[in-house]
Order: C-alpha cells, then sequence, then structure tokens
C-alpha cells in the first residue's frame, strides 16, 4: 500500500548495515513477511500491522494473516489464538496512535506482550516519552521501529538484545534490549503519500 520496496534489496541493506534480524509488519498482510522468511540469511519475525476499529496494533511471530476492521479485543484474541505477541506501535502518536482514551488504554496493559517507545517516524517526541512512562509504569518490555517504507530508513531506529529462538526467547531478551535510533526528517512522509497516490491509481 505504502511501500514498493523489492524484498532482496531490504535484505541487501540489512547485510550492509549488518542487520542480523529483522521484522516485517506490512499494513494488512502477512503474506510478504512470510515471503522474506524464505528468503533471507538472517531471522525474520513475521510481523504485521493491523488496523482495528480503535487504530493499529502488530501482531509479531504470526503463522498467516490476521484481517483488519475488527474490535481491538477481538484482534488481540486472533493473535492470541496464533501463539503470536502483541505489540502497540506508536501509540500515543497524535496521527497513528490507538484511538483510546487512558483508562481503555490501561485496561488493555495485561494483554500487551510489548509496546514501542521509539518509532524513527514519530513526529512528536512526547509522545514517545510518554509510551517509555507507559512501558515502565506496567513492566511491558519495550521495542523500537524504524517503520521504514524506503531503503534508506532500514536501521534508523534499532535494538541491540541477546540472540533469541522463538517469541519466548525473544520477550526475555527484551528485557535485557538497548534502543538505538535516531528520528526520520518528517518529509519523507510527503514520498509515503505518493507511493499510496500511484497504489490506489494503479489498482482504478
Amino acid at each position: 500500500m505504502d511501500c514498493t520496496t523489492p524484498l532482496e534489496k531490504i535484505i541487501s541493506r540489512c547485510q550492509e548495515l549488518g542487520i542480523n534480524c529483522i521484522a516485517i509488519s506490512d499494513h494488512g498482510t502477512a503474506e510478504g513477511a512470510l515471503k522474506m522468511q524464505s528468503l533471507a540469511p538472517f531471522k525474520v519475525i513475521v510481523a504485521e500491522e493491523i488496523l482495528t476499529l480503535n487504530g493499529e496494533i502488530m501482531g509479531m511471530f504470526l503463522k498467516e494473516t490476521i484481517p483488519s476492521g475488527m474490535s481491538i479485543e477481538q484482534t488481540i484474541s486472533q493473535i492470541k489464538a496464533q501463539g503470536a505477541l502483541v505489540n502497540i506501535p506508536h501509540p500515543f502518536d497524535s496521527l497513528r496512535g490507538l484511538r483510546l482514551n487512558d483508562a481503555e488504554f490501561e485496561a488493555l496493559a495485561d494483554k500487551i506482550d510489548s509496546i514501542e517507545v521509539f518509532n524513527a517516524r514519530a513526529l512528536s517526541h512526547k509522545s514517545l516519552e510518554k509510551a517509555k512512562a507507559f512501558a515502565m509504569e506496567y513492566n511491558i518490555p519495550m521495542t523500537a521501529g524504524s517503520d521504514a517504507h524506503t531503503v534508506g530508513e532500514i536501521g534508523n531506529a534499532y535494538l541491540e538484545i541477546p540472540e533469541f529462538n522463538g517469541r519466548d526467547d525473544f520477550l526475555t531478551a527484551l528485557a535485557a534490549g538497548t534502543v538505538f535510533g535516531h528520528r526520520t526528517n518528517p518529509l519523507i512522509h510527503f514520498r509515503t503519500s505518493w507511493t499510496k497516490l500511484k497504489s490506489f491509481l494503479t489498482k482504478k
């Protein structure tokens, strides 16, 4: 929808940067991540950004695509049914965050496996600080995302964590992880918007 980067270019860029694990989380599908898993010479976490009625959440270590358009509770149930993890990307972003009030978000805390405390495309530093404070208050493991829609954005945010094998090891490793990264130039959003428009016009 808003990224046209071939998987082979993503692999080459990761190898160039020394990235030995990547989570692929396309909007509304896990198919690209599943294909990447069969191609990449390094670990690939199959993920998906799923649009719920209350905004986006992410499933990680998925086996298949989860459909968009359900309630957040239904979506979480679908993620858990696959034995996958619930990650909340950019939770307090004014444009892309969850459309929940504080009480509603707090009620979900025990269902959240990890929360993104640094997103390279975040427009507001305050939203990142709020995410980190929430994670610390509820003892939720922290993640970071480059939110890369172009090759040049890969690695703008990343985690250094111990080696892991599977979802349970991953959660343990997150607890010992360190977040690194810098925010992407906001002008990149214009390029993403142009990609979305081209995708829309191609389908018509």
